[in-house]
C-alpha cells in the first residue's frame, strides 16, 4: 500500500536522481525523473523549478515557463525560482515581465547581488543606462567577488567610452581559464618588457582575436624582444602578416606550456596598456593580404566585374553561437535583394557558415558571384578583400578583418544589445578610423530601413566613381 509519506519520499529520490543525471548530461534522464517525481507529488516546488530551467536549458520555452509558474504557485518565496524565471522571460524580450521577476526576487532578498546584477542587465537592454549602473554598482558593494555583475558592468561602461574603469571591470571574466591552466610562464600584469618574451594568448572569437592582435606592435614597442600569437586555425596564416608578431600558434596544434617570460589574454592589454578613446592604437594597415593569393584573386575577378564597377563583398550572417545572433543578423539573403537595383556595383559573396548556401541561389535581382566555399580561411578572404573597393557586413569578424586591413567596411548594426566595441551614437570607429562606417537600426528596430540607407549611400559612392 502507498501511502503520502513513501510517496513523498520515492519523488524525493528521483529529485536527486535527476540532478545527478543532469550533472552527467544525461538530460532524457533526468527529465524523466523530474516528471515521475511530480507524478508522485504534484506541488513539489523544487521539480518544478528544476524541470523549468531544464527544459528552459534545452530550447522548450513554452513548457518551461509552465513549470516555472507551478513552482512559483507551490513555493512563491524562492529567489532563485524567481531569477530563473525572470532571465528566460528577459531571454524573450518580455521586459516588464522579467522586471516583474526580478523585483519578486529582490523584495524577498534585498541583499541578492545575483538579482541586482540581472536586473542592470535588463535595464542595459532597454537602454535605461543610469538605472543599470545603479544596479550594477549596488551588487558589487553587496558582493564585490561577484565578478558576474563586475563583467557585465565591463559592457556598459566601455559602451559608453568609459575605458579607464571599463577595462578594470572586463577583467573579472575567466573565458581564458583553461589556458591559464596549461602555461606555467606567469601572466603580464604590467611589469617592464624590455627584451622580455610574451606571449597573445587564445580566447572570445575571431574578430576578437583580429581586433586586439593589433596589441603585438605596442608590445614591441613596449620594448618587448619576442611577441607570440596563439589564435584559431583559420587566423594561423592571415596572423603571420601582422607586424610585430613573431611566431603564431593555432590551438588545434600542440602549444608548449613554457618558453615565454609572460603570457597574456588579448582581452587584456588594452587595460595594461590603459588605452583611452584617444589613445586607441590604430594604425592601419595592420594586417595584410599575402600577394600571390591577392594576384589569384584579381585575375579571377577581372572577368567577373566590368571596367568602373564598384566590387562590393557582402556578409550578411555571423556565428549562431553567438548570444544575440538573432538580433545581429540579417533573417537571409533577400533582406539585401534592393541592393541589386543599383547601376555601377557588382556583388560578391564572402558569406561562410550560417548563410553559405542563400548565396547559391540569391533573391532575383541581385546578381551576386557566389565565392564563399572558395574561402578556406582568413588569408583567403583577406586576399579577396585586397581586390574588392567595399565590404558590407553585420557585425561579425570580416568586418574586422576588413578595417584591419584598411578596407572601407559599411557595418550594420542591430539597435538591440549594439556590442560594446561600437560604442553609442556614433557612425565611425576610433578603432578602425578612416573606413568604418556604421548603419544602426533605429530604436524600433527592423532592417528595411537601414538597408535602405545603405542602397543610398551606396547610389552616391557608385555615382562618384
Amino acid at each position: 500500500m502507498t501511502t503520502p509519506e513513501s510517496s513523498t519520499a520515492t519523488a524525493e529520490a528521483l529529485f536527486f536522481a535527476a540532478n545527478a543525471h543532469w550533472v552527467a548530461r544525461e538530460l532524457a534522464q533526468a527529465e524523466a525523473s523530474f516528471r515521475e517525481a511530480i507524478g508522485l507529488v504534484p506541488a513539489f516546488a523544487e521539480a518544478h523549478a528544476n524541470l523549468a530551467l531544464l527544459l528552459d536549458q534545452s530550447g522548450n520555452k513554452v513548457e518551461a515557463e509552465e513549470h516555472y509558474r507551478l513552482a512559483l504557485d507551490c513555493n512563491p518565496e524562492c529567489v532563485q525560482t524567481q531569477l530563473n524565471f525572470g532571465a528566460m522571460l528577459a531571454q524573450q524580450k518580455r521586459f516588464a515581465e522579467a522586471e516583474q521577476a526580478y523585483r519578486r526576487a529582490l523584495a524577498l532578498r534585498p541583499d541578492s547581488a545575483v538579482a541586482w546584477s540581472n536586473l542592470g542587465v535588463l535595464q542595459a537592454c532597454c537602454k535605461d543606462e543610469a538605472a543599470a549602473e545603479t544596479s550594477y554598482r549596488r551588487a558589487i558593494a553587496l558582493d564585490a567577488d561577484y565578478a558576474l555583475a563586475r563583467f557585465n558592468f565591463s559592457y556598459l561602461l566601455l559602451r559608453q567610452g568609459r575605458f579607464d574603469e571599463g577595462w578594470a571591470c572586463l577583467e573579472a571574466r575567466d573565458w581564458y581559464a583553461p589556458l591559464e591552466r596549461h602555461l606555467t610562464c606567469p601572466r603580464w600584469r604590467g611589469e617592464d618588457l624590455d627584451g622580455k618574451s610574451i606571449l597573445i594568448g587564445f580566447e572570445a572569437g575571431h574578430g576578437d582575436m583580429i581586433q586586439f592582435c593589433r596589441y603585438a606592435a605596442v608590445l614591441r614597442e613596449r620594448g618587448a624582444a619576442r611577441v607570440d600569437l596563439l589564435c584559431h586555425p583559420g587566423l594561423a596564416t592571415l596572423f603571420t602578416t601582422l607586424p610585430g608578431a613573431d611566431s603564431v600558434f593555432a590551438v588545434d596544434r600542440p602549444v608548449p606550456n613554457s618558453g615565454w617570460d609572460f603570457w597574456s589574454p588579448p582581452l587584456s592589454l588594452p587595460f595594461l596598456c590603459q588605452t583611452r578613446l584617444e589613445s586607441i592604437p590604430a594604425k592601419l594597415p595592420y594586417l595584410f593580404a599575402d600577394p600571390a593569393k591577392a594576384a589569384h584573386w584579381a585575375a579571377r575577378l577581372r572577368g567577373s566585374s566590368a571596367a568602373g564597377e564598384l566590387r562590393v563583398g557582402l556578409v550578411w550572417k555571423g556565428s549562431v553561437a553567438f548570444e544575440n545572433d538573432a538580433d545581429r543578423s540579417l533573417p537571409s539573403l533577400a533582406t539585401l535583394a534592393g541592393l541589386g537595383s543599383l547601376a555601377g556595383v557588382r556583388f560578391f559573396s564572402l558569406q561562410k557558415g550560417a548563410g553559405e548556401d542563400d548565396a547559391a541561389s540569391p533573391p532575383p535581382g541581385l546578381a551576386l558571384l557566389n565565392l564563399g566555399p572558395q574561402l578556406n580561411d582568413f588569408a583567403d578572404t583577406a586576399a579577396l578583400i585586397e581586390n574588392l573597393d567595399l565590404v558590407i557586413s553585420v557585425d561579425t569578424a570580416v568586418a574586422h578583418l576588413s578595417g584591419a586591413m584598411g578596407k572601407p567596411c559599411w557595418l550594420l548594426l542591430p539597435d538591440y544589445k549594439t556590442d560594446w566595441r561600437w560604442l553609442t551614437g556614433r557612425d565611425d570607429s576610433p578603432w578602425y578610423p578612416g573606413v568604418m562606417r556604421l548603419f544602426r537600426q533605429s530604436a524600433s528596430g527592423g532592417w528595411v530601413p537601414v538597408i535602405d540607407e545603405v542602397r543610398l549611400a551606396l547610389a552616391a559612392l557608385a555615382q562618384r566613381r
